[in-house]
């Protein structure tokens, strides 16, 4: 792989990598096939780590890895036991009751659970067209759907639109609101993530969630989609609303450091707010491979939980 780092370094670097994988977090039982939920008697970790799909976005959309592979890819390279999809990779599947079968079935086949699915290019939930809005709503129904046959808990949205920032917020929390009211009869979430634009904003986006007051629309906030506002500021704004945290990573210094982002700080917010739930590995870098990456940032995950809890 291409590195800008002495030799030494490089070493250094991947063996980082190499106890990564030897140190994961204790992937939990398989889900039971009947309601894909976990045991009554069981009393997991206050975090348990997840894969979002796009950390694998190079080898997938290079034709080297598939959707249907992302359950045993996830278990056996990773063991990571939680997925989050990305509709990119099966995005004509969303109706297909035999393909959605088929991934629900090797989900079960390595004790993964689906939790969620990041759709993206269906429209603007904000659009300042009325029909256009219309529209982006029916286009993310199917995903709802896809969504319960899989037994996820969400789909992440984007809360896009035009205009003034306070015409950008009541056109985005119409769209939210309508999807949301779709998918609660089916115990479905709506979740935004920061993700460009004003939902780059925490403020803006925590007050659109909270004008929505839908206890199934809810943020998933990403610790990397911030801009010209403060990260730290930004997911502090959002985890009150979050039913999901994307843990986003884009370089490590050679003992296994995130540079850009301070990952002890960031879950301590998140511990703060008093959220228990899944912390999505989402690896975006370049350098090293992505199979790496995404070692990385779980084993990063991990010691910033463990210094939470010493």
């Amino acid at each position: 792989m291409p590195s800008n780092q002495p030799s030494s370094d490089r070493r250094q670097f991947l063996a980082v990598g190499a106890a990564a994988a030897g140190a994961g977090l204790a992937a939990g039982a398989p889900v039971a096939r009947a309601d894909h939920h976990e045991s009554d008697d069981a009393q997991p970790p206050r975090f348990r780590i997840s894969l979002a799909e796009w950390s694998l976005h190079n080898a997938l959309f290079g034709g080297k890895l598939d959707n249907l592979d992302f359950p045993a890819y996830a278990r056996e390279q990773c063991d990571i036991d939680g997925l989050e999809y990305v509709n990119a990779f099966f995005k004509d599947k969303a109706k297909d009751e035999k393909y959605l079968a088929e991934l629900d079935k090797r989900c079960d086949d390595h004790g993964v659970k689906s939790l969620l699915i990041m759709v993206d290019g269906e429209g603007k939930l904000g659009d300042a067209d009325g029909a256009a809005r219309t529209q982006t709503v029916e286009n993310h129904k199917k995903w709802v759907e896809a969504a319960k046959f899989l037994g996820c808990h969400s789909i992440r949205v984007n809360a896009q639109s035009d205009g003034s920032r306070e015409e950008q917020a009541k056109l985005a929390a119409d769209g939210l609101a309508r999807i949301s009211e779709f998918a609660a009869p089916l115990g479905i979430n709506v979740i935004v993530e920061n993700h460009g634009g004003l939902s780059s904003d925490g403020e803006w986006l925590s007050g659109v969630l909270k004008s929505v007051g839908m206890d199934n629309c809810g943020a998933l906030p990403d610790f990397g989609n911030f801009y010209e506002y403060d990260r730290y500021q930004g997911v502090k704004d959002l985890m009150p609303f979050a039913k999901a945290v994307s843990a986003k990573s884009h370089v490590f210094d050679i003992h296994g450091i995130e540079t850009e982002i301070d990952y002890f700080k960031m879950m301590k917010i998140v511990a703060d707010s008093g959220y228990k739930g899944w912390v999505g590995v989402e690896w975006e870098g370049k350098t090293p491979d992505e199979l790496s990456g995404i070692l990385l940032t779980k084993r990063l995950i991990e010691r910033a939980v463990a210094q939470l809890e010493s």
